[in-house]
């Protein structure tokens, strides 16, 4: 991270605290108490530091790390709670300063309007494909808009997900102040290697660049497209 930073521009990172859906457990003991303070120490005060708890905590527990991370100077609390227990979010949405986000995994509009008016979070960060396309998350763009919310999609890779966000974040008023970029590379998304004749996602400065091209901007690599197995299913 510290070599993204210099290298590349970077002046926001996220990692994840605790385990996902990991009833109050973590990785492994102390991890979360040490990263927390490292993170901080080892990329210095100018970088806006960012957690992903994965729907790990009670509300007890999720303030408890939310007052340290709030402590250490972080800015944003993903999932602190179970993601479908919404009361569960607001209590820590409410106890704390820290902005608090959520939203990736749901895909039912009722739900977000829920999410939205009772303010459940601070930041709403709509998957565009788990949600259904981007006609949908433009809908829940519009319902955070109009409670003054911003909005940061979550997209955890660099296939097509990550560039239907940046054309949407571009389109939208109520754009957060990050783009999800995964750093990730071919060990743990080996299927993303190659995907693009030319890749769209070339760091500026710390920013990545929206192309004015045609459609999406992009060519799918006919290479990529040749060695991926094809499936079909028919209805009963």
């Amino acid at each position: 991270m510290c070599r993204l930073r210099d290298e590349k521009g970077f002046d926001a990172f996220k990692v994840r605290v605790g385990a996902e859906v990991g009833r109050n457990h973590d990785e492994w003991p102390g991890r979360t108490e040490e990263i927390i303070p490292t993170m901080r120490r080892r990329l210095g005060g100018e970088v806006a530091l960012l957690v992903d708890a994965n729907s790990c905590y009670s509300p007890d527990h999720a303030i408890e790390v939310g007052r340290l991370l709030e402590d250490h100077g972080y800015s944003h609390y993903e999932e602190p709670c179970p993601y479908w227990e919404l009361e569960q979010t607001k209590q820590v949405t409410d106890a704390l300063k820290i902005d608090v986000a959520g939203g990736e995994q749901d895909c039912d509009l009722p739900t977000w309007r829920r999410m939205i008016d009772m303010r459940a979070v601070d930041v709403v960060q709509p998957d565009i494909l788990y949600l259904g396309g981007i006609c949908r998350t433009l809908r829940v763009c519009r319902m955070a808009a109009d409670a003054g919310l911003p909005v940061t999609p979550h997209c955890a890779n660099l296939s097509m997900v990550t560039l239907f966000t940046m054309h949407l974040l571009r389109a939208i008023p109520n754009a957060g102040k990050y783009l999800e970029f995964s750093i990730e590379g071919a060990d743990y998304y080996p299927w993303q290697e190659g995907l693009f004749a030319r890749s769209p996602y070339d760091i500026h400065d710390g920013q990545a660049i929206v192309t004015d091209a045609p459609g999406w901007g992009v060519e799918v690599s006919p290479e990529w497209l040749a060695r991926s197995c094809y499936m079909a299913s028919e209805a009963a």
